[in-house]
């Protein structure tokens, strides 16, 4: 029997343990008695807390969605502009821990599995989702709603590109270049959108009149 109090524990340690087999072999084709090797337990205490593979990999994708948005919850309400904002979710996106080798190839093989797996499928369009939103909503403070709605989709491509140029490793690239190069991306469709506004104001009300 599990000790009592244990099972929180012991759950947690088995979806690091899901992330840490599933990154290091860049594969869904692990087995249960694998993950719980790692995470110091029983293939029978495995199965006691989550029934099968498919469940625990499930939890361990709910695991990075929750942390990526407490960590944005948490940038978000340290961010004064909107502008700021836009800049605290594309930080949050590459922190550390998100943007490791081990995490980059599991977000990889969970992108595979939505192909097959309706419940992997729907997580992920939660987090594509959720991703969009928190931009649009800094950036229609910055721009027009259509500008506003393609900076926001530009940036959250390029952070998803990003995430598969870091899984090359052969060419892999550094958390604050990637953060610039998506800083690089915003700033420069903002300030197109802003000359864009000030030509059309400067033809509206051209000097002298």
């Amino acid at each position: 029997m599990p000790k009592v109090g244990m099972e929180p524990v012991r759950r947690k340690a088995l979806v690091d343990a899901a992330l840490r087999v599933i990154g290091g072999q860049g594969t869904l084709s692990v087995t249960m008695s694998e993950i719980a090797r790692d995470a110091g337990v029983s293939p029978a205490l495995a199965h006691h807390y989550f029934g099968s593979k498919e469940q625990l990999l499930i939890e361990t994708i709910r695991s990075l969605l929750r942390q990526l948005r407490q960590d944005a919850v948490t940038a978000l309400k340290a961010a004064r502009t909107p502008r700021e904002k836009v800049s605290a979710l594309i930080r949050v996106s590459f922190r550390a821990d998100q943007f490791a080798t081990e995490t980059v190839a599991a977000w990889l093989a969970f992108y595979s599995e939505a192909q097959r797996s309706e419940d992997v499928r729907r997580l992920l369009v939660i987090y594509a989702r959720r991703l969009r939103s928190n931009l649009l909503a800094s950036l229609r403070a910055l721009c027009a709603p259509h500008d506003a709605e393609r900076i926001a989709e530009g940036a959250a491509a390029m952070i998803d590109g990003l995430y598969i140029r870091q899984s090359l490793k052969s060419a892999p690239i550094s958390i604050e270049a990637s953060i610039a190069l998506t800083e690089d991306y915003v700033n420069a469709h903002l300030r197109a959108i802003a000359r864009i506004s000030t030509d059309e104001e400067s033809k509206r009300y051209p000097r002298g009149e």
